[in-house]
């Protein structure tokens, strides 16, 4: 258990994950910094201070973090310089004094990831590792929400992933590990955890499993990289989007998140969410 009478910091408490992790720490009665780019959004909570931090602001995020000792810190929304906000906010805490960061980062991260957000995700890991601040690494694969919203209007999910398969995990599995890990950081220092659901599925499987709970007929498209590139034209995205968006699904077809890790089930006690569950519950 966090021994510190500092508060924990958590980013991305207005959104899914931070949010749950936030909760799930008040609830066990933890004291909090929330740190919000936009402070009138972050939940209400007790034992919880809300400040305002951007990632890329260097000396308002130094500033929201002194006196923290340990650090959740959720990646940024996807943009195009999302690494150098990264960047930027390591150094933030760094400056500040944080002992410890817990970082979501994802499945396969590498310089040379298929997925081209993963080569993010590894460039933050590297920047954490070289500044001195002990760490931990959430590697989350897929969320199994995104299996669902693949689905077009038409009942169809189109992409580039042949027959390859994606250990997606849900969200209240990562949140329950990342509390997990707050509660106690020391236990978990300097690890690296891949997070992943209890089976790999492809989009084949996928659409047969969303089908048989939903009743709508759902199919998958094995399309083209040409056709994927051509498909996505209308949405009006800049090339590095549509790059993040096709490697989604090539990475997908190498294998990249393919492997199965227990460590949910490990770290918690609870074996992790399946599609099948999370369709189901929806």
């Amino acid at each position: 258990m966090t021994t510190s009478k500092s508060p924990i910091a958590v980013t991305g408490s207005t959104g899914a994950l931070g949010g749950k992790v936030a909760s799930l720490l008040s609830d066990d009665g933890y004291s909090l910094r929330l740190l919000a780019r936009s402070p009138e959004r972050a939940p209400a909570l007790p034992n919880s201070a809300v400040v305002e931090c951007n990632f890329g602001d260097l000396d308002q995020a130094t500033e929201a973090l002194r006196g923290v000792e340990v650090l959740f810190m959720v990646s940024a929304a996807e943009h195009e310089d999302r690494l150098a906000q990264h960047l930027t906010f390591v150094d933030a805490a760094q400056a500040a004094g944080i002992k410890h960061i817990i970082y979501t980062s994802f499945q396969g991260a590498a310089p040379g990831a298929l997925f081209t957000l993963a080569r993010d995700h590894y460039a933050t890991e590297q920047h954490i590792k070289a500044s001195g601040m002990s760490w931990t690494m959430l590697r989350d694969s897929f969320y199994l929400d995104f299996l669902t919203a693949v689905v077009g209007e038409d009942g169809v999910i189109r992409g580039p992933a042949g027959d390859g398969r994606v250990a997606a995990v849900s969200r209240d599995d990562v949140a329950r590990v990342a509390a997990e890990v707050l509660r106690n950081p020391k236990a978990h220092a300097v690890t690296t955890y891949d997070l992943t659901g209890p089976t790999a599925v492809s989009f084949d499987e996928t659409a047969k499993i969303i089908s048989k709970a939903t009743g709508q007929r759902v199919t998958f498209h094995n399309e083209t990289l040409a056709e994927a590139y051509e498909s996505r034209k209308p949405w009006g995205a800049p090339d590095w989007q549509n790059d993040a968006w096709v490697s989604t699904y090539t990475a997908i077809a190498a294998g990249e998140v393919s492997a199965v890790s227990d460590a949910v089930e490990k770290i918690t006690g609870q074996k992790p969410m399946s599609l099948e569950q999370f369709v189901a519950a929806r």
